[in-house]
């Protein structure tokens, strides 16, 4: 029985790092590529190359004249920071109010709450650049940071109900009593319990804006306010061809962030959304 059950957790393990070298030769042969020459990259599609050269590097870095990625990274870790801070502040907000007040049709506005995450982004697209446009927002970074202030993200405001919910409200009442008011006990008491659940909010929603590629090329329209995926945009010319070396080396540096973000605080994102099923 033992040697049977050995064998299946080698198999099973086995099979996991098989998948995981398969699912990770893609990225492996994309930093490999960034480091060929340009003229062996197709050619010579194995990792292994003859010729190593950082010319890519140079090259993609200085891609427009007067400007180069160092900016685009400039204005993805800005506008990343800006939503993290306000998804962080105003969706913890809301969600305290939705888990932990009383207030007049609560449980009606928590429903419309949650039928915006089944909403369509395209079904708003139209009147959303309408309205940024006519305030002359357009080409700015306010179109992109402006609505986290509002809370607008409500699937983080779900997940931070759910885990506000499996805190003992007992902790309040003691607050309470010790008079506390509201704002109180939502700084002193829920904000450092929710601290795994804020963690989880902040990496998905660097990640996600850091990646945003639609609503960038949507509101920023000039080289100086680009982002990384628009610059990595620029190595695309209007005939479909591109500078293949270029692109995977600034592919390489623009993974660098976000997946340095998920290495240090993976463990976090795991006990974040497992503790947010613990108490309907």
């Amino acid at each position: 029985m033992n040697q049977t059950t050995n064998t299946s957790k080698l198999l099973t393990h086995v099979f996991i790092i098989v998948f995981g070298l398969f699912m990770l030769y893609p990225v492996v042969w994309m930093v490999a590529s960034s480091f060929k020459p340009e003229t062996l990259i197709f050619s010579s599609p194995s990792i292994f190359s003859k010729e190593w050269t950082l010319d890519n590097y140079t090259n993609g870095w200085n891609v427009v004249r007067n400007v180069n990625f160092g900016q685009f990274f400039k204005n993805s870790f800005l506008i990343s920071l800006i939503a993290v801070l306000a998804n962080l502040i105003t969706c913890s907000m809301a969600a305290y109010a939705f888990a932990r007040l009383k207030f007049p049709l609560k449980k009606l506005w928590f429903a419309c709450m949650l039928m915006t995450i089944m909403l369509p982004a395209h079904a708003t697209l139209i009147p959303q650049y309408t309205i940024f446009h006519n305030l002359g927002w357009v080409n700015t970074i306010l179109p992109l940071t402006v609505p986290k202030l509002l809370a607008t993200d409500a699937f983080f405001i779900f997940l931070m109900v759910q885990f506000f919910r499996g805190i003992p409200r007992e902790l309040d009442e003691s607050a309470i009593m010790d008079g506390c008011g509201i704002f109180q006990i939502y700084t002193r008491i829920i904000m450092p319990l929710a601290v795994p659940v804020l963690i989880t909010t902040a990496i998905f929603t660097f990640i996600w804006t850091w990646d945003d590629f639609f609503s960038q090329i949507l509101y920023l329209n000039t080289v100086d306010t680009f982002t990384v995926p628009l610059g990595l945009r620029l190595f695309l010319d209007s005939q479909g061809e591109s500078s293949w070396g270029s692109v995977f080396a600034m592919s390489v540096l623009s993974l660098i962030p976000i997946t340095t973000v998920f290495f240090i605080f993976q463990r976090y994102i795991v006990e974040g959304i497992a503790t947010t099923g613990i108490k309907g």
